[in-house]
């Protein structure tokens, strides 16, 4: 490579996690990734060398996590016409934590997540995430249904555990953790939807019933829908969190608790 641009050298894992060193990743974090992998550039071994390197730079200690969503919930169980049919619903797949794929719309990276071995996954279909490392157990248990974003939640112990959230060269209004914030803000008539899906539970499929603050909207209408980035940002100008580059990717590193207390004073001071 000697004499090639510098923008031109593909990264490496090791480039890689020292990038993410950089920007405030420590050994025995844990840490929920959004993650654009295209931005990120080429890299020597693809795709999967980011997560080795995320690994490598929260250390044995550390936990990666990822919001995994359920690709089923749009694939099919959106379709009104198809999950009411009573002819239909039989052959609706369920929810198996083990092996339904996570949501396209949050592109590659949940998915690569998912699969990779030692990868666990929550129990929540439409609010699930993956974690991967020392405390992975720990942060995938007792997904709750009913209000699957609130404390009893992958993202609920994420705050408690002081974790943090990286924006790898991903949208800033894509942090979902700021749903976590929307649960908690005091902000009148928060819109709830039921939510009806096939589970697998112990070999069996079993339809069950839970209820949701709607992620699919604006907690309050008057929002765009990527309001998110507003908060992110309007949180940076505070002078917390961190930007930086990994690999090509422009990056965002904020810690949960931090974020989260600011989301919802953002909302509650606004609407509250």
């Amino acid at each position: 490579m000697l004499g090639r641009p510098a923008s031109r050298v593909p990264a490496t894992r090791r480039t890689l996690a020292a990038d993410l060193r950089q920007m405030g990743i420590a050994s025995g974090d844990a840490v929920m990734v959004h993650a654009a992998l295209r931005s990120v550039g080429p890299a020597v071994g693809g795709a999967d060398m980011v997560i080795a390197a995320l690994r490598d730079a929260v250390g044995p200690t550390g936990t990666l996590l990822a919001y995994a969503d359920w690709q089923g919930m749009d694939d099919v169980l959106s379709d009104p016409a198809i999950r009411n049919d009573p002819a239909l619903r039989p052959d609706i797949p369920p929810f198996d934590v083990a092996t339904s794929r996570a949501t396209r719309d949050n592109g590659s990276f949940p998915e690569l997540l998912r699969t990779t071995p030692g990868a666990l996954r929550s129990g929540n279909p439409g609010a699930s995430c993956v974690a991967l490392g020392h405390r992975a157990e720990f942060f995938v248990a007792d997904h709750a249904l009913d209000f699957g974003y609130g404390p009893e939640s992958p993202f609920g112990e994420l705050v408690a555990a002081e974790g943090k959230v990286l924006m790898l060269g991903a949208p800033l209004d894509t942090m979902t953790l700021l749903h976590h914030a929307e649960h908690l803000a005091r902000v009148p008539d928060k819109p709830v939807i039921v939510v009806e899906a096939p589970l697998l539970v112990d070999g069996k499929v079993v339809w069950r019933t839970w209820r949701e603050f709607n992620t699919s909207d604006p907690i309050v209408r008057s929002l765009p829908d990527d309001y998110f980035a507003l908060i992110v940002e309007a949180f940076l100008e505070t002078g917390r969190g961190t930007r930086g580059t990994v690999g090509r990717a422009p990056s965002v590193l904020v810690p949960a608790a931090e974020i989260v207390r600011f989301g919802v004073a953002w909302l509650e001071s606004r609407f509250g």
